[in-house]
């Protein structure tokens, strides 16, 4: 089992909280009041989506199918006080 980085796209919603969305993996989307919690839905939502391709014999989406290893920059929310 490899760990790969999915692309994730986080917005603030107009009533508060934040949105998240993936190109990587069609149908994600997880919603939090912060980014933080946001992120770690979304990250729920996208081991599920691929548990499910898995379990049913479908095809994973392009981005996931030859993604490398975890590796690189990524960018973590912090909360300034």
């Amino acid at each position: 089992m490899k760990e790969v980085l999915v692309n994730i796209h986080v917005e603030p919603l107009p009533e508060g909280g934040f949105l998240a969305t993936s190109d990587d993996v069609p149908g994600l989307v997880a919603q939090g009041r912060t980014v933080a919690e946001t992120l770690e839905i979304a990250q729920d939502v996208a081991l599920g989506l691929i548990e499910s391709y898995l379990e049913h014999g479908d095809e994973l989406p392009p981005a996931l199918r030859d993604i490398p290893a975890a590796r690189g920059d990524v960018r973590i929310p912090v909360t300034l006080p």
